[in-house]
């Protein structure tokens, strides 16, 4: 499949004029979801996506086209299309491709024998799943989701600067959102596994997580207003990671919406702070050997022991700002020109447990699920007030469950005021598969009566 989409690729490039620069991206991408309900399907989709976009460059101006039609003739429209674009656009200077630099492999990043699991297996997945959930009875009164989701995606490149590559990736994951109830109260709260072939996911443990997150937030009140540590889960460290990755773009810190702009070598965390991007991390969700513009991906350290490093580049925003690209040029797929993004972000993790880590926090609040966190949360201002949900921590023990509740501060206060960072690092599905851990923060307000 991939050898195909190159040959393809290859003869765009092929027809590059005299001082014009031609790239051509395709993508094909099939995509699976069964939803189950009361032990049935109740949806199964399956959609295969194959298309081609053409970037042309010429004295600094940029056109972009793209077809799904991968016929001869529909290329060739489709790179005159581009070439039409580009001569109506306004030139700019950092426009520009990138050149070749050699790629490395991620072994593994496809997993063998994907193609040839049934989707019977899959639809089973999900009724189990389900199944799991309902069988625990007491205050688990729903599922208000049971999803199964794959995706088997070949993507490719070649430009008129050498470029020439191209990847296959897979990836699964469940998911359920479990309902609870008590006393005409309820909650609601995800499980879920993620893994490079269906046969490794565990949807029994998806479903007791599930469970257990949705169950233990049963029973709670509105907590006193107080100052206090807080301990951030996987699940609502990714939220924020998810904020703070619009502040380290490179395109944010040039246009002066981001909060960092110009802080470059200043220290904006604690010395427990080292956030990290790595787009060849296999465990990450976005992991593949290139970026979107084929520049090969890598670890980038934006904040080294509290100290800010610099920003997320792909080649535009590199060579505006007269450094090379960071390897995060982002696809939404073929029908857009690159963007900029952070492939696989997370915090360094430490050396401490779970246990050990509320051990330390003593008397805190335990962040399970924070609401409102893209209207609450300012990547410009870092200013947060934001909805949460949680347990309180006493003696180093989650105890009685808290709701109605929020907690303010800002983007900066919480790197500074990080105390400790968990040993386990965490990738999910949502907001952009950023890494989550467990984390020990001090500087919140937690409000509520």
């Amino acid at each position: 499949m991939s050898h195909e989409l190159q040959e393809l690729l290859d003869a765009v490039v092929a027809q590059a004029t005299a001082g014009e620069g031609v790239e051509a991206y395709g993508l094909d991408q099939t995509e699976t979801t069964v939803r189950a309900f009361d032990g049935e399907v109740e949806s199964l989709s399956s959609a295969r996506t194959r298309g081609v976009g053409i970037r042309v460059l010429r004295d600094h101006r940029m056109g972009y086209a793209y077809t799904a039609d991968l016929t001869e003739a529909a290329l060739a429209a489709a790179l005159q299309a581009a070439r039409e674009n580009a001569d109506a656009a306004s030139p700019d200077d950092a426009n520009g491709l990138p050149d070749a630099a050699s790629v490395q492999d991620l072994p593994g990043l496809a997993a063998d024998g994907f193609a040839e699991f049934a989707v019977e297996d899959k639809v089973r997945l999900a009724i189990t799943m389900e199944q799991a959930v309902r069988a625990v009875g007491g205050d688990v009164r729903g599922v208000d989701s049971a999803v199964y989701s794959d995706g088997d995606t070949t993507a490719a490149i070649a430009s008129t600067n050498g470029v020439r590559a191209a990847f296959q990736r897979t990836d699964a994951f469940v998911y359920t959102e479990v309902l609870a109830e008590r006393d005409g109260a309820t909650t609601a709260a995800y499980g879920l596994d993620v893994a490079r072939h269906p046969a490794d996911l565990d949807v029994k443990a998806a479903a007791a997580e599930g469970v257990q997150r949705a169950t233990r937030l049963l029973g709670a009140t509105k907590p006193e207003s107080q100052k206090l540590l807080v301990v951030l889960d996987p699940f609502a460290t990714a939220s924020l990671l998810g904020v703070l990755a619009g502040a380290l773009s490179a395109e944010a810190a040039q246009k002066g919406r981001s909060l960092f702009a110009d802080k470059v070598g200043e220290q904006v965390g604690s010395a427990q702070v080292t956030l990290v991007d790595d787009g060849r991390l296999m465990a990450g969700l976005a992991a593949s050997p290139w970026d979107g513009e084929g520049v090969p991906t890598g670890r980038t350290e934006l904040i080294n022991a509290g100290v800010l490093q610099g920003f997320l580049h792909n080649t535009y925003t590199g060579r505006r700002g007269g450094t090379a690209s960071t390897g995060n040029a982002s696809r939404a797929g073929f029908m857009s020109p690159p963007g900029l993004a952070p492939t696989n972000l997370f915090l360094q993790p430490g050396a401490l447990d779970e246990a050990a880590l509320l051990a330390r926090a003593g008397n805190a609040f335990y962040c399970q699920q924070i609401m409102g966190v893209h209207s609450g949360a300012n990547p410009i201002s870092g200013d947060i007030s934001v909805g949460v949900a949680g347990l309180m921590i006493r003696d180093g023990q989650l105890a009685e469950p808290v709701r109605e509740a929020t907690i303010g501060g800002s983007l900066t206060g919480m790197l500074q005021g990080v105390l400790e960072v968990g040993s386990e690092l965490r990738f999910l599905p949502f907001g952009g598969g950023m890494g989550g851990a467990l984390v020990l923060v001090d500087g919140f307000q937690l409000s509520g009566t």
